[in-house]
């Protein structure tokens, strides 16, 4: 008989334990829940417009480009979701038939803009080549933007939930 009340006054215990744990474990469930559902949904759109006798024409609107113009690119990025974009980057292509126009590459915020020779395996804020000296010797020197195959913009700053940021480049066509 004392076995059995020393297992009554545990009873409560045991319960308030489980009550604490079970609160607990909901909290946490709620919480990993809402921390799952939280995430980004970014959506980049590209834009053109062609820069013809003064004026910025959409390029769907164009029949057709001549050598030695201007395409300006936009690329907007806009966070749909309910959490930031950390460590955000976008990328633009530098089309065939096109030389990047050097120090046109301009965006939002706080960037960082690096540039690829390579179809994008690499990326540099300065690639360089590698060039044959007269002696036999090489060295590295700058990439012409010629060799320049896409920019990529990197920023420091979470795209925030609803938030947008835009970057802009040249390109001549050949």
């Amino acid at each position: 008989m004392t076995k059995l009340k020393k297992n009554l006054r545990a009873l409560p215990l045991a319960a308030l334990c489980l009550l604490v744990l079970g609160g607990a474990a909901a909290l946490a469930q709620r919480q990993f829940k809402s921390a799952t559902l939280a995430r980004p949904e970014v959506k980049v759109m590209l834009s053109g417009a062609v820069l013809r006798d003064q004026e910025k024409l959409p390029l769907e609107k164009v029949e057709k480009v001549n050598p030695g113009e201007i395409l300006d690119w936009t690329i907007t990025s806009e966070n749909g979701g309910n959490a930031p974009a950390v460590a955000y980057k976008t990328v633009g292509q530098i089309p065939k038939g096109t030389t990047f126009v050097a120090g046109s590459a301009t965006a939002d915020g706080s960037t960082t803009v690096v540039y690829s020779i390579d179809n994008g395996q690499t990326y540099s804020v300065q690639p360089t080549i590698d060039e044959q000296q007269p002696d036999g010797s090489v060295k590295k020197v700058a990439a012409p933007v010629s060799m320049y195959t896409q920019v990529r913009y990197e920023w420091a700053d979470p795209l925030a939930a609803d938030g947008k940021f835009s970057a802009a480049y040249k390109v001549r066509v050949k």
